[in-house]
């Protein structure tokens, strides 16, 4: 009866005469109130005299209100409520409550209350009692704790003092509420395909990539796979292989497998092998991951390929004009990515995007480490693959200085580094670092030499400015890194980059706010080599604003590489208008794009989002480009439904015709099924509303729960407290739920459940009656299931023996009890017409013997 006891509080004359004529309401309401506020002297206490009700069934002696006489009190039992701890929400969920001094008392299980940070074992009355042990009244076991139940808004508020409590920082998730999920098998996908046809040629070529990320779930362990495949080389390959899981007492993921090593003090690289390393996200927000946003401008509609370390990564296809692709898989948190521009023509332009993470510093006695144990994977045939060992340690010694140091060590190599990290407040934070390795690159060939790293970021809160400065300088001609120490091939006189090694390298990263005005942002890496004329160089810089809803953008980048004699200079400038005033939800936008090798474009588009969750996608657009008088254009559309994504787009111009289409999605094999969904993040919810077709998952766009109740939330965040809600409107008439959200914290990687108790069933009000008589106002009503009392199905009987009632079956058996501490009861055996009313509320009459 737990969804419908608050059907008698606040106001008891609501209830008496909701089903009450209308001719006598107005009578009713007058005597209950009189009747609330006086009260019988003789008995010391409040009484209600039910003999004041006029009550059809005769006998008002079978009614017991005597509970609701007192002040503040309600029927005892199990409520859904939200539970706070000296004023802060930690948990939504079902607690018992009993009449302690005539009030409710939550009755709390000692292992909820240990989860909220209370110190069990600082009490000895506490500290030997088994887990499962309820408590009923807090203060007797610990002084000064008490609780407080807010009926009218569902809360329970727990306090407790603060020297009962474990220390936590804010946002505090304990350890052990952390789900490592269900056992599950994972595969999630991703296909992007093109077929090309020259106007000048007969035919046509096809392209097909596919992304292929595997894995499985068993307790705390993950294990994953990454593959791919390519039509251009007939072949797949396996990118990566590991199995994974997380060390609670250590905040650290423990990998076996294909991985990278860490990136803060030594270049990150790929190994196989095994690793423990400490792991940031286990940590609540207020004592605290990356990959790259790639920006870019194609001057046609183009195919965009990212690669790192030789492997392909990402593959899409884009519009002319500037784009940002910022949904890469986390790596490594530096490194090299290599961009790959192919035009409509065949053209390509090639760019390297370094990255790296700020500098190097933590809050005090804080604690990061590393330890690598494997073998080095080189991606070139030429390259050595040697064992080696990697250990590092970030140590923060107070909140302005940090130490860190590591050491690598293999047969040929061995380096070793030390650095600090220092806070100078207002003016931003400098690490400094120096590492020496010593290399025997070939048989009778060794070197030796250092390596000095700086790295400086500062935050202008007052001018809105955001500086990033990584330098690297190789001071001497015979330092390698360990990366580069394996991949080098001496006896290959033609591979300049394989006879050179890095020489210096700077980084420059600016962020800066206009306020109303927009925002700037300019991004540059220079790179030079030992014995190799010219530079690598990359700069990008841009300036966006809004002014009355619409949306301006100039976007300049330059690029050049040692040895060559050229540069590649692009400029554009795009403006967006949206049309939501006569086309809801869309917007045109023009672009020109100007390249100092090329002729100078013009785009102009339409796009939009349809459908009632926008989960539709169009874009039509229009090329033309003034050298070679061409013009072209293109159409796209992506649909994002519950059971993945599909997309398709078509362009031309006067050289070529083309035709792309893309599928991706993901598939989980879980204990209660196989479920489709959209493409999958590391960490997922499995929703379960069994027998709910068609519910909707709120704030997920197209995610709604297929034909047995079951949906995936492809992400959602780990080690973090995660809401998962549905929406109601869109439950069907045969569909009821008690709470439409859920809570889920689950560990990386895991397939948490958000299970959601539904009533499959149809909606009844049934007039009840005993011996020719109705069934006394105030008694309960519970439906029967599989032989045994549901109590998740309960009502209470109104005026006029009505009990209302949901998630009923077609046939089936109702008990009802009445009278002082419920001694009379009965039951029901009904059965419900085989036409469903139009309403969808059956109205049927009912004797209970």
């Amino acid at each position: 009866m737990d969804n419908y006891r608050h059907y008698l509080q606040h106001n008891i004359s609501d209830n008496l005469v909701l089903f009450i004529k209308p001719s006598k309401v107005f009578l009713y309401a007058v005597t209950i109130t009189w009747l609330f506020t006086h009260y019988n002297k003789a008995y010391g206490e409040e009484y209600f005299n039910i003999n004041a009700l006029e009550t059809h069934s005769g006998f008002p002696e079978d009614i017991d209100l005597s509970i609701f006489t007192q002040d503040d009190q309600q029927l005892p039992g199990r409520y859904w409520v939200d539970i706070y701890l000296n004023r802060e929400k930690t948990d939504t969920g079902n607690i018992d409550f009993i009449i302690v001094n005539h009030r409710l008392s939550p009755k709390i299980k000692l292992q909820r209350l240990k989860k909220m940070g209370v110190n069990i074992d600082s009490f000895p009355s506490l500290r030997d009692l088994p887990q499962e042990t309820e408590i009923a009244d807090l203060g007797q076991h610990i002084p000064s704790a008490s609780s407080f139940f807010d009926f009218n808004k569902q809360r329970l508020d727990i306090n407790i003092p603060q020297a009962a409590l474990n220390s936590q920082a804010r946002d505090y998730v304990s350890s052990h509420l952390w789900e490592q999920g269900l056992t599950s098998l994972l595969v999630n996908y991703n296909y992007s395909g093109s077929t090309n046809w020259l106007n000048n040629q007969s035919g046509s070529t096809n392209n097909n990539f596919l992304n292929l990320r595997t894995g499985a779930n068993w307790g705390a362990w993950r294990l994953r796979n990454y593959s791919t495949y390519s039509s251009q080389n007939h072949k797949w390959q396996s990118l990566n292989t590991y199995l994974q899981r997380d060390i609670h007492a250590l905040k650290s993921q423990l990998v076996f497998g294909d991985s990278y090593t860490p990136s803060a003090i030594f270049d990150g690289f790929q190994f196989r092998g095994m690793q423990l390393a400490s792991d940031d996200n286990m940590l609540p927000d207020s004592l605290k991951g990356f990959a790259p946003t790639i920006r870019g401008i194609a001057q046609s509609n183009a195919q965009v390929t990212i690669k790192q370390n030789g492997y392909i990564i990402y593959e899409t296809y884009v519009s002319a004009g500037p784009f940002v692709i910022s949904d890469l898989y986390p790596t490594t948190s530096s490194g090299n990515l290599e961009i790959i521009i192919k035009e409509a023509d065949g053209r390509e332009h090639r760019s390297v995007q370094p990255f790296s993470a700020v500098p190097i510093m933590l809050r005090e006695n804080s604690l990061r480490h590393s330890l690598t144990l494997g073998k080095y994977q080189s991606f070139t045939h030429r390259g050595k693959q040697p064992y080696f060992m990697q250990g590092t340690v970030i140590y923060g010694i107070s909140n302005r200085v940090t130490v860190y140091g590591g050491t690598t060590l293999s047969k040929d190599y061995q380096s070793a580094a030390f650095g600090t990290g220092y806070s100078f407040s207002d003016w931003g934070s400098l690490s400094f670092d120096v590492t020496h390795a010593k290399s025997d690159l070939a048989e009778n060939f060794s070197d030796s030499g250092q390596s000095y790293r700086f790295q400086y970021a500062k935050d202008l809160s007052q001018t809105g400015t955001n500086l990033t400065l990584a330098g690297y300088r190789y001071s001497t001609h015979r330092f390698y890194d360990f990366k580069d120490a394996n991949e080098i091939d001496i006896t290959n006189n033609k591979d300049n980059r394989s006879n050179t090694n890095k020489r210096s390298k700077l980084q420059l990263h600016v962020n800066q706010s206009l306020g109303n005005l927009g925002s700037i942002y300019l991004s540059a890496f220079q790179q030079n080599y030992w014995y190799q004329k010219g530079y690598e160089r990359n700069i990008s810089a841009g300036y966006n604003t809004s002014y009355h809803s619409i949306n301006y953008n100039l976007n300049y980048t330059y690029s050049e590489f040692p040895g060559s004699k050229h540069n590649d200079q692009i400029l554009s400038f795009s403006v967006q208008i949206p049309l939501d005033r006569w086309l809801k939800n869309s917007w045109v936008s023009y672009n020109l794009t100007s390249s100092k090798n090329r002729d100078t474009s013009h785009q102009i588009s339409l796009n939009g989002t349809a459908l009632e969750d926008n989960n539709l996608i169009y874009s039509i657009q229009q090329n033309y480009t003034h050298h070679d008088k061409d013009i072209g254009g293109n159409i796209s559309a992506e649909y994002k439904g519950a059971y993945g994504q599909i997309n398709a787009g078509y362009n031309y111009d006067k050289q070529s015709k083309q035709l792309n289409y893309g599928l991706n999605g993901g598939i989980v094999a879980h204990p209660y099924g196989v479920t489709l969904s959209q493409s999958l993040g590391d960490t997922l919810a499995l929703v379960r509303a069994h027998g709910a077709k068609g519910v909707k998952v709120q704030n997920h766009t197209g995610i709604s729960t297929d034909w047995n109740g079951y949906a995936i939330v492809p992400y959602v965040s780990s080690y973090r407290k995660n809401r998962i809600a549905l929406d109601t409107y869109s439950m069907g008439n045969n569909v009821d739920i008690d709470i439409n959200t859920q809570t889920i914290i689950p560990t990386q990687g895991s397939l948490a459940l958000a299970n959601f108790q539904t009533r499959i069933g149809y909606r009844v009000l049934i007039m009840l009656s005993h011996k020719g008589k109705e069934i006394p106002f105030g008694a309960t009503a519970t439906l029967e299931k599989q032989h045994d009392i549901d109590d998740t199905n309960s009502t209470i009987v109104s005026n006029d023996g009505q009990a209302y009632l949901s998630g009923v079956p077609k046939a089936g058996r109702l008990w009802v009890k009445w009278g002082y501490k419920d001694i009379k009861e009965c039951h029901v055996n009904y059965q419900l017409p085989d036409e469903i009313p139009t309403s969808g509320l059956y109205m049927v009459n009912a004797a209970c013997e």
